[in-house]
């Protein structure tokens, strides 16, 4: 699996460019700015509402679905719902991505009733995994964690390690900058979706997501002064990102 990983995340990314797969998400009211441009610059359609009149049908039309919980205030927590919902019902692949949980006790009891509707994929960080299995975020019990919850943990880190349960995938590509710019890591989830949309194993789909922004963060650094001139220069490397630059630069342990 580890070996087939860039040649894989390659032929995905081509897919991925051919199809545009609509992504619909539900993020960061800090984070719909850059998640949206993500997305377009890597060759999906974004679409952001919350209204509960017409998120039921942006969710049907869509091809993947993210429901990230960073403002988590009563419009999302009602659309979240909605979209769920519909997702279950057109047979959608959907993304969660549990933003500080650790920090707040009802955040993490409705991320846990999200989890038990199961999403394909749960992208977190270690403090996130933490609280919401209740667990140190050590490999075995991340891989514990996603054998019980029958769903792909996606954690992000110095390594992020992708996991099913049984197969487990590292990727150690990225920057520094990448924690200094916000809604990077809703991006990344956002980019999840996408690849969803292409790839019905939602193992392969996380970790060519993962690697494709974890590349483009590298080849940014080249081009940026500091944070705020990486953030634009992310956004151009995903859109120019081809596979075999994706393969040439991929760390996948």
């Amino acid at each position: 699996m580890r070996d087939a990983v860039p040649e894989m995340a390659g032929a995905l990314l081509a897919q991925l460019r051919a199809r545009a797969p609509r992504v619909h998400c539900i993020t960061n009211a800090v984070a719909q700015n850059f998640t949206a441009n993500a997305l377009l610059a890597a060759g999906c359609v974004p679409s952001m509402t919350l209204s509960a009149d017409e998120i039921g049908g942006f969710v049907a039309s869509a091809h993947g679905l993210l429901v990230n919980l960073g403002t988590l205030d009563a419009e999302r927590r009602a659309a979240t719902s909605i979209a769920v919902a519909a997702a279950h019902q057109h047979k959608l692949p959907w993304v969660l991505d549990p933003v500080f949980v650790d920090r707040s006790p009802g955040r993490l009891a409705f991320a846990r009733n999200l989890v038990a509707r199961g999403p394909r994929v749960v992208r977190l960080n270690h403090r996130e995994f933490e609280a919401l299995a209740d667990t140190a975020a050590k490999r075995e019990n991340v891989m514990a964690y996603a054998r019980e919850t029958r769903t792909i943990v996606a954690m992000s880190g110095a390594t992020d390690l992708i996991t099913d349960g049984t197969r487990a995938v590292g990727i150690g590509n990225g920057h520094m900058f990448m924690a200094k710019v916000t809604a990077m890591g809703c991006a990344g989830s956002a980019l999840v979706g996408g690849f969803l949309a292409v790839e019905p194993d939602a193992l392969r789909a996380a970790a060519a997501a993962l690697l494709m922004l974890g590349v483009a963060g590298e080849l940014a650094v080249r081009q940026a002064q500091g944070p705020g001139s990486f953030a634009a220069a992310i956004l151009d490397a995903l859109n120019t990102l081809d596979a075999p630059t994706l393969i040439a630069h991929a760390k996948v342990v």
